[in-house]
């Protein structure tokens, strides 16, 4: 391969002069996304209740500039949206999300409305505030929403997590339509089974047994193994793709029986 094929096969996935938001960014698969999105060379605000990496983040690079806010607060994220937004905005990863463990027919209704405020309002309210921003990017404007394997597959005891994750593929889908005309691209990812905070809380050794049965790798997935997914899809080589949701699960949703 000659320097020329080289540097464009590298400009393809570079996030260079790119400036966009990743909520829930404090840790687990969030910090990963948003140290890899600054790794490829964008410019990324980590919104979290936290404001902050929880956890040593290794390798820290430029380019990430740390909110701390509580996303399911509209007044709060209307307020930072325009402020980012003035400045420009390429891109949003929703990212941000929270389960709980619980029988459905006893599953508590105030736990329920925390888990669709956070997983499915919250994530449509920042889309829907970063759009007028969005259609202004000069490389088009994208969108990658976090979604689950529990918008594809039935859960026990997850039942409200598994709703609002097939929310957030359809949302997908509809804004993908609907903002085609605006240069706007808008994916979803599900992943598979990664070990983070949010998968220990519903994971015990006879889950985890048969999580690691049913995909064809055997093994769980690692942070950067997903971060690549959504770091694709916010780069140039992805301009021909949108309404999307793409599995990052070790052939999981691909495993018959």
């Amino acid at each position: 391969m000659n320097s020329v094929d080289k540097n464009y096969i590298l400009q393809l996935h570079s996030l260079e002069n790119r400036r966009g938001i990743v909520t829930g960014a404090s840790s687990g698969l969030g910090k990963a996304i948003t140290l890899m999105l600054a790794r490829a060379g964008a410019e990324v605000i980590a919104l979290s209740r936290s404001g902050a990496f929880k956890t040593a983040p290794g390798d820290v690079s430029d380019g990430i500039h740390h909110k701390k806010i509580n996303i399911t607060d509209y007044t709060s994220i209307k307020k930072l949206l325009k402020e980012i937004g003035n400045d420009g905005l390429d891109f949003l990863v929703n990212n941000a999300g929270i389960t709980a463990r619980q029988q459905a027919a006893e599953f508590d209704q105030k736990k329920w409305q925390e888990i669709q405020d956070l997983n499915v309002t919250a994530a449509f309210n920042m889309a829907r505030l970063a759009y007028p921003f969005l259609k202004k990017a000069k490389n088009g404007g994208r969108i990658v929403n976090i979604s689950s394997m529990a918008a594809h597959f039935g859960f026990t005891e997850v039942v409200p997590y598994g709703v609002s994750k097939a929310a957030i593929s359809g949302m997908s889908r509809g804004l993908s339509v609907e903002w085609a005309k605006d240069n706007i691209l808008v994916n979803s990812v599900s992943p598979g089974w990664f070990p983070s905070d949010m998968v220990r809380q519903v994971m015990d050794p006879d889950r985890k047994n048969k999580i690691l049965q049913r995909m064809p790798l055997h093994r769980f997935g690692e942070p950067d193994e997903l971060a690549a997914m959504v770091c694709f899809l916010l780069s140039p080589a992805a301009t021909y793709i949108t309404g999307q949701d793409i599995a990052v699960d070790g052939g999981a949703m691909a495993y018959g029986y």
